[in-house]
């Protein structure tokens, strides 16, 4: 049973905050986002069932950022745990308790909002019981965001405890805990930094109307940056008629990588939305998959992986890969 403790501090959010956040990663405040966003926790399948480890979730928005979630909470049993041994087998690894479940989730929320606050400050919001704001013809309420409270943080170790002490509210099913996260990724980034790593004509916003979330989001996650670019650093675009614009694509090496599939398109394989090394190549063997908008998680535990990649291919090395189903109960699709 999940111990609920009354929400205390924190600065009640603004009309003008609320505004803005719901049009930068909805498009309108003025309507209310999809319905999913509300009411999607962020929930472990039962520690005696079956993938212990793995989320779920239906086939619906926040999938993409569920994606990149798992794939953290991965990485912290196979690799960050402190809790196992090493020399276990994976299938002793990978059916965590019920504490460690919830140990792996606050801790993978924490870095990788940290790692957008370029470890200098992050921001988290959680709603209160009473709206700050009222409804009207510019600001159409979801029931959450306008209840929400934001809290700001400089240290990572009181980041974790915060999300520790607190992480019934991503817990709740039904209940907005992949809302809070991403808009604590939102705020934590600034909704003004975003906006320029979409670069994109003014009104577009991070969500996009995909199935299953915009690569943006999981770019925002993985990378710390809502960059629609895919490719290593910075290209510059132009042409005789036109002067050279930068594309800022993947900064540095990510610790969780990405691999992209749109079909048989070749303009689209060719293009920036395929990744370059520095997430087909990262720094342990666990990938974030997209495969024609369906989202997915493929890992291995073993690092030594990632030189077979090095030397070959990923499509070769991907024969060597556990593929998960990350999302999975008796009422939902798995892909």
């Amino acid at each position: 049973m999940v111990t609920r403790i009354k929400l205390t501090g924190g600065v009640p959010i603004t009309l003008e905050q609320a505004i803005d956040l719901r049009q930068t990663v909805f498009g309108s405040a003025a309507a209310p986002p999809r319905g999913e966003w509300t009411r999607t926790g962020l929930i472990f399948g039962q520690p005696n069932q079956e993938l212990p480890y793995g989320l779920r979730c239906p086939r619906n928005a926040t999938r993409g950022l569920q994606s990149v979630l798992q794939a953290f909470i991965i990485k912290y049993f196979l690799f960050d745990s402190r809790v196992m041994e090493k020399s276990l087998p994976l299938d002793v690894l990978l059916k965590p308790t019920e504490a460690q479940q919830h140990e792996a989730l606050w801790q993978s929320i924490s870095t990788i909002l940290w790692t957008i606050g370029e470890k200098i400050k992050v921001v988290v919001v959680l709603p209160g019981e009473i709206p700050h704001i009222p409804h009207s013809h510019t600001y159409f309420q979801d029931s959450v965001t306008e209840k929400l409270y934001i809290f700001e943080f400089t240290n990572l170790e009181d980041l974790q405890i915060f999300i520790k002490r607190y992480l019934f509210f991503f817990l709740e099913d039904p209940g907005p805990g992949a809302l809070l996260f991403l808009y604590s990724a939102v705020l934590t980034r600034q909704t003004a930094k975003i906006k320029t790593d979409l670069d994109a004509p003014k009104g577009a916003h991070l969500m996009g109307p995909f199935e299953e979330g915009s690569l943006n989001v999981v770019t925002l996650l993985l990378a710390g940056r809502a960059t629609p670019y895919l490719h290593n650093g910075v290209v510059y675009v132009g042409d005789e008629d036109h002067y050279a614009l930068p594309q800022f694509g993947i900064l540095q090496r990510s610790s969780i990588g990405l691999i992209v599939w749109e079909g048989d398109n070749e303009a689209v394989q060719a293009s920036s939305r395929q990744p370059g090394s520095r997430l087909k190549t990262p720094a342990i063997p666990i990938w974030v998959t997209s495969c024609c908008g369906h989202y997915g998680v493929v890992f291995n535990s073993n690092r030594e992986l990632l030189r077979i990649i090095m030397l070959r291919t990923v499509r070769i090395a991907l024969l060597h890969l556990c593929w998960m189903p990350p999302f999975h109960d008796s009422g939902y699709q798995v892909p």
